[in-house]
């Protein structure tokens, strides 16, 4: 291959590089720091795991919860995230809880009636234009 069919294909049909990596990096750090700030108020990590996200899809995680113990899911999208959603499913597939905020941050609490399984998930609602790729960090904590 020419060198000018490479850079065709570096460059695509627009003339310009391909969109940058996601940032699972970033997202991890906003996440430790919020994780770890919480410490002083009595919260203790649970989970704490990054992804890249694809705009539309999803992430879902299987977690364990106990009953009367307070959680809170934290999340953080690095700059390519214009909203983030996060949900959590029983095993049923019924939605127990979700956000409502349309940021790249967004949070749940939840105290479970009774122990059981449930699965938190991440979706890419919205990247900022231009984004097909986004890194997303999510932690559960209790107390």
């Amino acid at each position: 291959m020419t060198r000018i069919a490479l850079l065709s294909l570096f460059l695509g049909a627009a003339g310009s590089a391909p969109s940058a990596r996601a940032d699972e990096a970033e997202a991890s750090s906003c996440l430790r720091t919020k994780v770890w700030d919480s410490y002083g108020d009595g919260w203790a990590i649970r989970t704490l795991t990054s992804t890249e996200l694809t705009n539309g899809k999803t992430r879902s995680y299987l977690v364990s919860l106990y009953a009367d113990n307070e959680y809170r899911i934290a999340t953080c999208g690095d700059t390519d995230i214009k909203n983030l959603d996060v949900l959590l499913y029983d095993t049923k597939g019924n939605i127990v809880v979700r956000d409502d905020t349309e940021d790249r941050e967004p949070s749940l609490e939840f105290t479970p009636p009774a122990t059981g399984t449930y699965y938190v998930v991440l979706y890419l609602r919205e990247p900022v234009e231009g984004a097909d790729k986004a890194g997303a960090a999510m932690a559960v904590v209790y107390r």
